[in-house]
Parts: structure tokens; sequence; C-alpha cells
């Protein structure tokens, strides 16, 4: 039997609807959940996990510069020190290092440049980088020229070994004398001033030849001044002998500036440094390459002339200061 309209409208809105009552419950209330607070912080280690990681890297990277500076700077330089700064000068330096030496070349002038740090310090290393790097310059001034007439340097001007140990041998004398305290405080100095001018000799020799090669007009034998051709041992321009000349004024100042020697031992390395290049040039021409001397190559004469530069300059040092006492 089928109800009236009013009586089934009745129903349909006296009866509750189970879904509407089912989202009233308790059951479905937020409130019946556990409350959580998520924090949006850069320390919290759930949102930023690798936070704290580049914090400590980046601690521990700070505390390795500082240690790497603190060891460069030691004072007095320590054998550990020397090898650190070598190793790092020498692989940020290694475009410049490969252009004037060979590998062995270059192995010999980080031995160098060890034994200087170790025993003068990074003002003794940056005198010697200086004249390597004036050095290699001067020798590839006109490189094809050079070449072409057969008076260039081997291997398009990189030196061996060779050439590193006969340019520094009195360096490194002076270099063990004063790390062995030989003659103690007193004589420091003195080995200072040889180490020094031993280097001045050496540049002033280098670029004299170099630029001698180079631009010379005239070239003249220095022991009977007869003109003869570039290159020839013995042989002196005057274009290369000024060249020479203020390439040792420069480095000797380079020298005080940096507080290797003093205004008056600038001084004695230039006179030093021209006189051990004449006497030089007078072993070149009357005994390189003649009978009974073949020994006496361009390594051994280097020996000799800047030894005889680094010498001269400590006589003169101890003439003067008796002088003057």
């Amino acid at each position: 039997m089928a109800l009236p309209t009013p009586t089934l409208l009745h129903l349909i809105k006296s009866s509750p609807i189970p879904s509407l009552q089912f989202q009233h419950s308790p059951l479905f209330s937020l409130t019946s959940f556990p409350k959580k607070t998520l924090i949006l912080s850069p320390n919290n280690p759930r949102i930023f996990p690798k936070k704290k990681t580049m914090t400590l890297h980046s601690a521990n990277v700070q505390s390795a510069v500082t240690e790497a500076v603190k060891l460069i700077q030691s004072s007095p330089p320590t054998w550990k020190s020397a090898i650190f700064s070598n190793i790092l000068i020498f692989v940020l330096g290694s475009p410049i290092l490969v252009s004037g030496l060979s590998l062995s070349g270059i192995g010999a002038a980080f031995l160098l440049g060890t034994l200087i740090w170790r025993a003068f310090g990074p003002s003794g290393f940056l005198l010697v980088a200086i004249y390597f790097v004036i050095g290699t310059a001067a020798t590839k001034v006109k490189m094809a020229q050079k070449e072409a007439q057969g008076v260039a340097e081997k291997r398009k001007g990189r030196r061996g070994p060779g050439s590193v140990i006969g340019s520094s041998t009195a360096g490194c004398i002076c270099a063990f004398l004063s790390i062995f305290l030989v003659g103690g405080d007193a004589y420091s100095r003195l080995w200072q001033l040889g180490f020094v001018s031993s280097f001045c000799t050496k540049l002033s020799d280098t670029v004299s030849s170099e630029i001698g090669k180079a631009y010379g007009k005239t070239t003249y034998l220095v022991t009977t001044f007869k003109v003869v051709p570039r290159g020839t041992e013995g042989a002196v321009s005057v274009e290369g002998t000024v060249a020479g000349l203020l390439a040792s004024i420069l480095l000797a100042f380079v020298g005080c500036v940096i507080g290797e020697i003093n205004a008056a031992e600038a001084v004695i390395c230039v006179l030093a440094s021209q006189i051990a290049n004449l006497g030089e040039s007078i072993i070149g021409a009357a005994l390189q390459d003649k009978e009974g001397f073949r020994w006496l190559n361009n390594d051994a004469v280097n020996i000799i002339n800047i030894s005889m530069g680094s010498i001269l300059a400590v006589l003169m040092q101890q003439v003067v200061q008796n002088w003057w006492m």
C-alpha cells in the first residue's frame, strides 16, 4: 500500500542521514589524533640532514688552510716547511717552470728551492725565483734568430740539471754554511751576502750573454779585442755588458728591499758580479775549448764564475768593514 506523499516527506525529514552522522562522530574528529609540530629550522636534521656535515667539512678545510699558512710562515724555517712550500709553489708555478727547465731540471730546481728556503726563508727563495724568471725571459729573446745563427741554448732554452747545479753551486754552499751555523752568528751575514752575490753574478752573466747574442752589433774577444762572431766563448758586446750590469743592479736592489742584504752590501754584490764576469770571459777566451781543457764546459765555467762572485763579495765586505772600523 502506497504511503501518502506528506507522510513520506515527514519520514525523510525526521530520519538522520548516516553519512552526516558519521562525519560528526568522535572517530572521524581530527581532535582524536595526537598533534605534532614540524619545526622548519636549519638545525633540524630531519629537514636539513647535510647541514651539519657541510659545517664540519668547512671547519676542517679552514683548519687545514690555517695550519698550512702557519707552516709556510715558520720562523726560523724548518725542513718540513721548506718541502711543503716548494711542493705548493712548484705545483702552482708549473707552467712557468716547464718553459725554462727540462723535467730533470725541475727536479734539481726543487732540491735547490728546498735548500734555499730552509737556509734563507721565503725571501731567499723569492730572490732565486726572480733570478729564474728574468734569466728565462732573457734566454727566450729572439730565440728563432739565435737558433738560425747556431748560438741558442739547447732545448729551446730549457735548462737541464747540469745548468741548475752549475748556476747554484756557490749559493748552495752558502746555504749549507748558514744552516749548520759555520762560524756562528758572526758569519751568518757573510754567507747570506755570498748567496745573493752568486745569483747576481749568474744573472748578470746570463743576461749579458743572451742579450749580446740577440742585439750585440759588434762582439769583441775580451783578451785581444778582436772582432769575433756572436756566441764566441769569451766574447763581449756593449749591449750585452750594459744589460748584464742592469740585471745585476736589479737583483741586488731586490735583495736589499726584501732584507737579504743592506744598501752597502748591494753595491758590493754589483761590483763583485762584474769583476767575476770579466774573469769568466777571460777564462772562456783563453782556456775553454782549448787542448787540455776540454773538461772546461759551460757548466764548469759557471761554477767558477759564481764562486768568484760569491768569494769576492765576502772578501770585499770584510775589507770595507775592517777599513771603517
